[in-house]
């Protein structure tokens, strides 16, 4: 596996069925929104992305305004404690839901939350070098068959013995994706799922002015 995320998704409702629509994206607005959620950075438009663009370099940021969902995905959100999000980030999300989602195939480490009206519902971090790093709230029904041996890592009982997780982070991660927004980067995709390439996205460069007023 070698996909990637580290990002933020908004919406009033379900950010799934709002995504399976494949709205239009609303290119003033999505500028508009990023200036305001990074109001220190001076942001230069780049060539368009889509969602499988949600692993930006950190000198980056990749968004997208849509009827009903608000994609964001920068460096601030790759981080291994959910539940230390700078409280900015969620209450951008004004009275509806904020969903993290971040991964990263090098370390096989994967982590998600959600949060309902500025309330965190949800958050995990795992890694097999760290272990579980964080675990708040309930269970999702999407986690329950991991966590419950249903999908073992490896092809014997001894590469499932030797792995320290009871599942694999990355494909976790996948199964987040899909639950939380219809659709997946890697694994087995339904012809009839959402493709990530349907959802446009803008990209920005990103930097902070050298002078300052004193």
């Amino acid at each position: 596996m070698g996909a990637k995320t580290w990002m933020m998704v908004y919406s009033p409702a379900s950010a799934r069925q709002a995504l399976g629509r494949k709205p239009a994206l609303d290119r003033g607005a999505t500028a508009a929104w990023v200036q305001n959620l990074f109001p220190r950075e001076t942001l230069e438009p780049l060539e368009d992305g889509n969602l499988f663009w949600t692993c930006p370099p950190n000198k980056e940021i990749c968004a997208g305004c849509f009827d009903g969902v608000a994609v964001v995905a920068a460096k601030e959100f790759g981080i291994d404690y959910p539940s230390k999000m700078p409280r900015a980030f969620i209450d951008a999300a004004g009275g509806g839901t904020a969903t993290l989602h971040a991964m990263h195939s090098v370390v096989d480490w994967c982590a998600f939350a959600h949060w309902r009206d500025g309330k965190l519902i949800r958050s995990l971090s795992v890694s097999p070098d760290s272990g579980v790093m964080e675990d708040i709230g309930d269970k999702m029904e999407f986690e329950m068959p991991f966590w419950s041996g249903a999908n073992p890592v490896g092809d014997s009982p001894e590469e499932e013995h030797e792995y320290p997780l009871p599942f694999h982070p990355l494909e976790l991660a996948e199964a987040a994706l899909e639950a939380f927004f219809g659709y997946q980067l890697e694994g087995y995709i339904d012809a009839e799922q959402l493709q990530p390439e349907d959802i446009p996205l803008l990209r920005f460069k990103r930097r902070r002015p050298f002078w300052k007023l004193w």
